[in-house]
Parts: structure tokens; C-alpha cells; sequence
């Protein structure tokens, strides 16, 4: 067997230190995704068994996250950290109202490796994305880069895109990564392969991703296994912001159910992978793909969403033939404090581990809190009641019929734009709206409603084309009859939808302040610049005539409560969804 020698000797000096060279290494690997810039405990529980049967377990903070993986590490000589996207956007107000420097920041104090691009990281455009990698003070958004941190830094870890491609053929970011593990004159090499999903266009303002097309994605991981190899890769990572979900309980490692637009990628995914890390559907799992598909002898995972979870991935490398032979995952509840929410109190159990906050993780949350305490606790209004994003049948939600109320009184007057009818996207609610027991609502509530910070614009549209926007809330990209995406609309405007009939026909009864809409009559909507640049795959919303912009939609929620309070929650009858009557 191999000897290594750590130095040499001299008289009097201790005797030569050998190390055997091991017939295999074990690594640690860490993974997690969807973090969106939770930095405080998002007051969420995970069932989990214990003793005398399943017990909720509080889950979340990024202080205890962060512990969480310092004791991961701690228990394996190598290791790496790697996410699977949204590490921000679609934040909290403590992270999001600073551009998510401070959950960088936060990220930066874990020392974690890789971070694979999500689309939620395009919410604020690709140069801000940059920015958030490189560091530095330049503005590319609506708010103030740098407000604490001057200047800010930038990230630590690397930002993987390999399908994000540039006009000239060059990736945004990084296609891949390499770390390097050595053992007894041995070393073994770890090669990711970042990825967002294909369809990311679709999902984020056209705006933030112009000049930049995103490939697919598992041809894209295919091509690049052979560089990486010749690099020295063992082992191979895939870190994908791409996902689906299992009916199987959280700290189950079976493929149960396993479906969702992961499953496509996977099955023309090399088997060379050893690893994929995976979100964006914010499902935990942990998943032996080979009880799927034999050829495809995968360790799938994903780490459900908010910093509640870690994957603890243990994965043993023979060194002779440089492969893995034993790979295997669980998922770790990341408890830290009690606390109570909708569905009461969920105090600490013994049936997972309780971790302690990292204090300097947790300095940087009470630095950008105490910053953000003074506006988020600002009273705006009072509400009647909660406002939620629950659909009803017709897909419709009080909350998001009260934003569209919201955006047609901040343009109605012609001086504003002269709005007639608002639309509002179901994906741009973050967060319900509940009044504490007084039925105050602070600023903080509407910034975790609508943390995007859009504008709003106002266009003139043909009664045809609102007729075709509606329309393709079953029929355009991802909107389809089983996965629709229903606007809300807002007061004065009603419609109805028969999904049985084909697609351009299932739009009926378009009514407006009483009067049936005509296909020659103009109408002046108003809508969020995402859904202005074609967000969401709206892309008749990018041919309106007499294009106005006018105030951020945050801004035009605040003005409603303050105009209109105590506001009561809307009725969702806006919509009517005809029923099919079997045959």
C-alpha cells in the first residue's frame, strides 16, 4: 500500500508521519434550494415521527441554517455546499428592501461552494444578477444598492448558469465548478453543473432577461460531462433549478409518486451524473432514481424551500476506479425556536435535533432588521378581514382581485393613465394579507405581498385582444387547461371561461361597467411592467397602443388602504367558471 509522507525528519525530531493511501474517500454533500432570502424563521413546521407518533418540528431561520450546515460539515473531513436556485427573489422585506445583499451576505459567512441560477435570481434583470456575483454599488433597479453594506462585496461562492447563453455564444456566469478532496496522497475531483430551467423566459420580465437565451437543459448538462472529466472530475453534480415532488413524507428516501417536469430531464440525462440536486417546485424529497429507471442510476434530492430543510448527502468514492460506490441522502429539519402560527403553537421537539443560531450570521439579520423595523411597522390602512390568495373554483382570490382594485384607482384618473380594467397576475402575491386582531395592516405586510417592485402601465387594447390575453390563460407556454393561469381583474369587469370548448373559444360574456365588451372597442388596462413585457406568457399584453407608466405597484397598494380604509375584502364573483356537465 501507498505511503504519503508529511514531512522529513532530523535528529531529535518526531518520526516520519505516513499515511496510508484509503481504499476510498467519503464526501460530504450539501444541498439546498429555493431559500428566497428567508433570513428570519418563515413560521413553518414539517411533520416528522416521533416517539409516540408524528409531531410537528419548527423549521427555518437562516442563523440556524447556518448552524445546521456547520454541524453537517463538522461530521465529515470533505465536503461541499451547493444550492439549486432562488437563493433570492420573491424575498422578505428584510432581504428583499436591500436588494438581497444581506442574504448573500449571510450565505457568504456558511462558505458554501456553488449556487446554481435560478429564475427567481432574474427578477431584478441579469446585470443586477451580475452585480449580486461581482459586488459594487451600481444601480440597475427602482431601490439603493449598498444602503448598509458600502460597498457591497459581492458573493463568495460561484454562480453557475451553463444554459444561460449570451448573444455571442459566451454562458452569463460559469457553466461549472470543481473542488478537490485530498486523502492520503489521493485526490478526488467534484465537478457541478449548474442549470436553470429552460423555460425561465416565461417566468421572469422579458426585460431582465433580453439578449440572453436559456437551452435546454439536459443536453446542455450531457456536453459539458466530457470537459469536466477531462478536467478530473470522479464525481458529478448536477445542481438544477428544475423539480418535481413525491407523495412520500419528508423523511422518507423513496421515489413514491415522483412526477413533474424533472422526470423528462432525468430520463435523457447521462448516467454519468451521480447527483442531482434539484427545486424550484419547493418539494422536499430524496430519491433513488435507479427505483425508476435501472439505466438512470441518479441520487435525486431537493431540500422543499425557505431554509427548512438541508440535504445531507453522503456519497463514498473507491480511488482506485475513481467512482462512487455508495451513495445516500436524508433530509435535515433545520430546527431552531418555537413559535405560533395559523395553525397554533408548534414548540421545539426532541424527535429532531435542535441547532443554535450562528452568531454572526445572525448579526448580519439583526443589522438589516433593525434597518428595515422602522418602514415594515409603519401603519398603512386597516382591513375588514384577511385577504388571501386562495382561488376558488373559478381561480379567482380576494387578494388578487384587491391588487387589481388597487392598480385601476391609481390610473383611473386620465391624468394617471385613464385606466378601465386592471390585471394582476396570480405568481406576483408572495404573501396573504391578514390585519392583526385591530385590523391594522403595516407597510411590511404589503411589501411581502408585492416585494417585486413593478411599475405599473397603462396601454389601450382592442376588445379582441383583452378577449386573446384571456385566452391564454389556457393556451400559451406553460398556461394550459391543467396547469391554468388565471389574472385577476378588477372591479367593474366579469367574464366567463368554459374549458370544454377549444382554445379560442372559451372567453365569453365579457362585460365592463355594465356594457358588453366589443371586439372594436378600446379599453384602457392597466398591469405590471412584468406583465407589460409578456410575463408569464400574457404575450398579447406587449401589443397595447399609447403606452403610459406610472407609479410602483407597492406604492398603488399603499394608496388604496390609505384612501379606502377599512377596506373589505372583495368578492370573488368577477368570474365564472361553467361548469362540464357529464355525459
Amino acid at each position: 500500500m501507498a505511503l504519503w509522507l508529511t514531512g522529513c525528519t532530523s535528529p531529535g525530531a518526531p518520526a516520519l508521519v505516513a499515511e496510508a493511501t484509503p481504499p476510498a474517500i467519503d464526501i460530504t454533500l450539501i444541498g439546498f434550494n429555493d431559500l428566497h432570502g428567508n433570513l428570519e424563521p418563515p413560521h413553518m413546521a414539517h411533520r416528522v415521527q416521533g416517539p409516540t407518533g408524528p409531531v410537528l418540528a419548527p423549521a427555518g431561520g437562516m442563523a440556524y441554517f447556518a448552524s445546521a450546515m456547520a454541524a453537517l460539515k463538522a461530521q465529515s473531513r470533505h465536503h461541499a455546499v451547493v444550492s439549486a436556485g432562488d437563493m433570492v427573489g420573491a424575498s422578505p422585506l428584510v432581504s428583499s428592501l436591500f436588494l438581497d445583499e444581506p442574504t448573500i451576505e449571510a450565505v457568504n459567512r456558511m462558505q458554501i461552494d456553488f449556487n446554481a441560477v435560478g429564475n427567481h435570481e432574474f427578477d431584478r434583470g441579469w446585470r443586477e444578477l451580475l452585480r449580486l456575483q461581482h459586488g459594487g454599488c451600481e444601480k440597475f433597479t427602482s431601490r439603493e444598492p449598498c444602503r448598509i453594506s458600502k460597498p457591497f462585496e459581492g458573493a463568495k461562492f460561484g454562480l453557475l448558469a451553463a444554459n444561460t447563453v449570451r448573444e455571442d455564444g459566451r454562458t452569463l456566469l460559469p457553466a461549472t465548478g470543481l473542488k478537490r478532496f485530498t486523502e492520503g496522497g489521493v485526490t478526488v475531483t467534484m465537478g457541478f453543473i449548474g442549470l436553470t430551467l429552460q423555460a425561465t423566459p416565461t417566468m421572469v420580465s422579458p426585460s431582465g432577461v433580453a439578449g440572453l437565451r436559456f437551452e435546454d437543459e439536459a443536453a446542455t448538462a450531457n456536453a459539458l460531462i466530457p470537459q469536466l472529466k477531462a478536467q478530473g472530475a470522479d464525481v458529478i453534480v448536477v445542481a438544477i433549478h428544475e423539480g418535481g415532488g413525491t407523495t412520500a413524507g419528508v423523511q422518507e428516501t423513496s421515489c413514491a409518486g415522483l412526477s413533474g417536469d424533472i422526470v423528462p430531464i432525468l430520463e435523457r440525462l447521462d448516467p454519468a451524473v451521480d447527483v442531482v440536486v434539484s427545486g424550484h417546485t419547493h418539494q422536499a424529497y430524496v430519491c433513488d432514481y435507479s427505483r425508476v429507471n435501472p439505466a438512470k442510476p441518479f441520487l435525486l434530492t431537493s431540500a422543499g424551500q425557505y431554509g427548512t430543510l438541508l440535504t445531507n448527502i453522503q456519497l463514498r468514492v473507491d480511488t482506485q476506479t475513481r467512482r462512487v460506490i455508495r451513495k445516500t441522502a436524508r433530509n435535515v429539519v433545520v430546527q431552531g425556536e418555537a413559535f405560533t402560527g395559523a395553525q397554533g403553537a408548534v414548540p421545539l421537539t426532541t424527535a429532531v435535533p435542535v441547532f443554535p443560531a450562528d452568531a454572526g450570521v445572525q448579526k448580519i439579520i439583526d443589522t438589516y432588521r433593525a434597518a428595515a423595523i422602522p418602514l415594515a411597522q409603519r401603519p398603512v390602512g386597516q382591513a375588514q378581514g384577511a385577504m388571501r390568495r386562495q382561488p376558488n373554483a373559478a381561480l379567482e382570490s380576494a387578494l388578487g382581485n384587491l391588487v387589481a382594485d388597487a392598480q385601476l384607482l391609481a390610473t383611473r384618473a386620465p391624468a394617471d393613465g385613464g385606466a378601465q380594467l386592471s390585471f394582476m397576475n396570480p405568481g406576483g402575491l408572495r404573501a396573504d394579507l391578514v390585519p392583526d386582531g385591530q385590523g391594522l395592516v403595516r407597510y411590511g405586510q404589503l411589501y411581502a405581498v408585492q416585494p417585486f417592485g413593478n411599475q405599473l402601465v397603462v396601454k389601450t387594447f382592442t376588445g379582441a385582444q383583452i378577449r386573446a390575453v384571456l385566452e391564454q390563460q389556457f393556451a400559451s407556454g406553460g398556461n394550459t387547461v391543467q396547469r391554468p393561469r388565471v389574472l385577476s381583474v378588477s372591479s367593474g369587469f366579469s367574464y366567463r371561461y368554459d374549458l370544454s370548448q377549444p382554445a379560442g373559444a372559451r372567453i365569453s360574456h365579457m362585460v365592463l361597467n355594465g356594457a358588453p365588451v366589443t371586439d372594436a372597442q378600446s379599453v384602457r388596462v392597466v398591469m405590471s411592467s412584468f406583465l407589460d413585457s409578456g410575463g408569464d406568457n400574457f404575450t398579447v399584453l406587449t401589443q397595447g397602443q399609447d403606452r403610459r407608466v406610472g407609479e410602483l405597484d407597492l406604492d398603488a397598494l399603499e394608496a388604496y388602504f390609505r384612501l379606502q380604509s377599512p377596506v373589505a375584502p372583495p368578492a370573488t364573483n368577477r368570474i365564472t367558471r361553467v361548469a362540464t356537465v357529464a355525459r
